[in-house]
């Protein structure tokens, strides 16, 4: 595995101690970003009460976790620290595959989430579904941050979308990205959601 389990939640700290409200640190990260954005695994629903099952998607429609991938991609030139990134996965994931000894250490606790901690490269992420998923397509890692916090990637379990909170020129080309569906967000309104 690549990615290193980390039994220290140090390095998260800045989630755990964040003023942000529950809601919208679980998908967008911490509060203070220059600009936050969404990036949509599916496009929003089009009508009340819709669900992800009548989105309606072509059969090559990206993963979801290819999708996290490109867009983190996207992110590593906003960072100094691209060697060192932090990668939350959601304990109630049935289909991630964890280390015996993460799912017995200390974990990364949010309101009504709760987290296990990695440490590694930002370029790992293109083995996330190796380590995590025995090959096999899983959801893309909860949270992403680089060392140096220039940026927080935030995919709760619930929405069709990840959130992105980071400067605005990062966004921007998150946003222009023909090969992403990302829309710049207001982490502090209401956000679509299926049903």
């Amino acid at each position: 595995m690549r990615f290193n389990y980390c039994p220290d939640t140090t390095p998260a700290g800045w989630l755990v101690g964040s003023r942000t409200a529950d809601q919208q640190l679980i998908t967008f990260g911490p509060a203070g970003f220059e600009a936050y954005a969404r990036l949509r695994y599916l496009p929003d629903p089009t009508a009340p009460g819709q669900e992800e099952a009548d989105a309606g998607l072509s059969d090559d429609h990206p993963s979801d976790i290819a999708q996290a991938r490109r867009a983190l991609h996207r992110l590593a030139s906003f960072t100094a620290t691209a060697q060192e990134c932090y990668f939350c996965v959601w304990e109630g994931y049935s289909d991630i595959l964890l280390p015996a000894d993460a799912l017995h250490g200390p974990l990364v606790e949010l309101e009504h989430r709760r987290y296990v901690l990695f440490r590694g490269a930002l370029r790992d992420v293109d083995h996330w579904e190796t380590d995590f998923g025995g090959g096999q397509p899983v959801a893309p890692p909860a949270f992403v941050w680089p060392a140096d916090r220039r940026w927080c990637f935030a995919g709760d379990v619930d929405p069709h979308w990840a959130g992105i909170g980071a400067e605005r020129a990062a966004v921007d080309i998150l946003v222009g990205d023909p090969q992403l569906d990302v829309v710049p967000a207001d982490p502090e309104g209401s956000q679509p959601l299926y049903y």
